[in-house]
């Protein structure tokens, strides 16, 4: 099967991701808050990376319960940061906390978060024809819009295009090229 990335021997685990999470559109709020937290810390890094530290993510970081992540004391982020199994990146792991409080004013805005960010795409997923993977951008206007409101919502690690990543990620834009089996006209 041709697949816009996971493909070859050792990267299984990047085609179940492709496969059965990519561009799926996603309603539960928690995966949308595990999703912001990993799409921050993979800024600078490779997905791959990340993916390969995901379920030490969901030790550390209680499932990514969100009310129990803004809870976090410094001392249990520092005892966080210890952890070899995460990117032990100091700004990325004290976002995490940041992130939570202000998904949890968020949810408390409007009802979830869910409501929230996929107001930002009119609550349909953006369904992109490009012809190869090397096509997609990094960025959009929704991106650009969504990052822009999380900021100042006080979240931090969500630059447009990480953003653009998170929306990728949730199937709020979906980005599978002609060329991949996962592409629907």
């Amino acid at each position: 099967m041709k697949r816009c990335f996971g493909n070859g021997p050792g990267k299984e685990f990047y085609a179940e991701y492709h496969d059965k999470e990519w561009g799926i559109p996603n309603h539960d709020d928690r995966h949308l808050f595990e999703m912001i937290v990993l799409e921050g810390a993979q800024a600078g890094l490779s997905w791959e990376t990340v993916l390969k530290k995901r379920d030490e993510y969901r030790k550390v970081f209680h499932n990514f319960d969100p009310k129990k992540v803004a809870a976090f004391t410094d001392d249990e982020l520092e005892k966080i940061l210890l952890n070899p199994g995460i990117i032990r990146n100091r700004r990325k792991v004290f976002s995490a906390r940041d992130n939570a409080r202000a998904f949890l004013e968020i949810q408390k805005e409007f009802g979830s978060f869910d409501r929230y960010v996929w107001g930002f795409v009119q609550n349909r997923s953006i369904k992109n024809h490009w012809k190869e993977f090397k096509e997609l951008p990094c960025r959009s206007e929704e991106s650009d819009a969504l990052s822009k409101d999380l900021k100042k919502r006080g979240m931090n690690f969500v630059g447009t295009k990480i953003i653009y990543s998170f929306m990728q990620a949730v199937g709020m834009v979906i980005d599978h090229p002609k060329d991949c089996w996962r592409y629907q006209p």
